[in-house]
């Protein structure tokens, strides 16, 4: 018996799963939005200014008027349920969970703002016993903003463990083949129909955000041009990764290079913002005499305000204001088979190594 004991003890998995997204304001209303905001945007990678200045514009100017507008935005895409993007996160980690029960490895989700929490996250995994956990950033392309500020929560939260578990950090998966064909399987059917335009959207940042990961000083040149091949000066650079995402997706349909192009969305604020703009694209494709246009948006893995509300709505009504007819977004991966068996693979592939 006390063999039987020690077998079943020792054959246990000490190899947990973790998944880290932004996160979502508990309800769609001002007070639980305005308390996401300051969580978010207190992040020093996200409003990367000194601390007094960031105090002022997030006390004085971000929550008094954007909390509101974000507010009415979020119950427009409001799910019975929840919040689209917890939802989603929540079957992928129930489906990832049913991939790796025979080998009795948990999967938990954290979110670096809201519910349920990083540390409620770890804290489970510490439960489990797991002293070796497989870490996925869910952002494709490297930020310091999102997938950097994932890792720094991370790090922070075990900082103090008497027993540090290893980690295994996925690296950004903006190119790899398994991320690119569970895009392209989920989009095909919508390339049927023949659009007259395939735009890919990707959330921009701050142009500073990209100097800043410019390593040898001296690529980044702000022209749109220095982006448009993923060579070592630029590895780290936000919008190359965008643009090689793009170009994969676009090889893989077999797209003409006046079928598609690539703008940023979801910018606020003053500060000069990566280009071309996605609202303003699509008004200029509309101008142009496009009249159907398919949009991904591959840097969300899961349908979120950004997809839902600003592109599924609001770049709808700009279009067809200007003249375009049809706008359809393509949903994002959320917990659709494909994507499921391409992380699957992703994991296991860490799990191997």
């Amino acid at each position: 018996m006390k063999n039987s004991r020690k077998q079943t003890a020792e054959s246990k998995s000490n190899t947990g799963i973790l998944l880290i997204n932004l996160g979502t304001p508990a309800a769609p209303n001002t007070r639980e939005v305005r308390a996401y905001l300051r969580e978010l945007l207190s992040n020093g990678r996200v409003l990367d200014i000194n601390p007094l200045g960031r105090w002022l514009l997030l006390n004085f100017l971000i929550l008094p008027f954007r909390s509101r507008k974000s507010a009415n935005a979020y119950r427009k895409i409001w799910f019975e349920d929840g919040s689209p993007l917890l939802v989603y996160c929540q079957q992928l980690k129930i489906a990832l969970a049913k991939q790796f029960s025979a080998e009795q490895i948990p999967v938990e989700l954290g979110m670096q703002c809201g519910q349920p929490s990083l540390k409620s996250a770890v804290d489970q995994l510490r439960k489990e016993g797991c002293d070796r956990i497989i870490v996925f950033p869910m952002y494709p392309q490297y930020a310091s903003s999102s997938y950097g500020a994932a890792v720094e929560d991370l790090y922070k939260e075990i900082l103090h463990d008497w027993n540090m578990p290893q980690l295994r950090i996925i690296p950004p998966i903006f190119s790899d083949s398994r991320f690119i064909e569970a895009w392209a399987k989920i989009g095909l059917p919508f390339l049927e129909n023949k659009p007259d335009h395939v735009l890919f959207s990707f959330h921009s940042l701050p142009i500073r955000h990209l100097q800043k990961s410019d390593h040898s000083g001296n690529w980044c040149k702000n022209d749109g041009a220095c982006c448009l091949e993923l060579v070592n000066e630029n590895r780290n650079c936000y919008s190359a990764q965008c643009y090689h995402t793009a170009k994969l997706l676009a090889a893989h349909f077999d797209l003409s290079a006046e079928k598609w192009s690539l703008s940023f969305q979801s910018r606020f604020g003053r500060d000069e913002w990566i280009k071309p703009d996605t609202e303003q694209h699509l008004t200029e494709l509309a101008e142009r005499g496009v009249k159907r246009v398919i949009v991904f948006c591959p840097a969300f893995v899961a349908d979120s305000l950004e997809t839902l509300e600003e592109i599924g709505i609001r770049a709808d009504e700009l279009f067809r204001k200007h003249g375009g007819e049809t706008l359809t977004l393509v949903p994002s991966l959320n917990s659709h088979p494909e994507w499921v068996a391409a992380l699957t693979s992703i994991i296991r592939q860490q799990l191997a190594g």
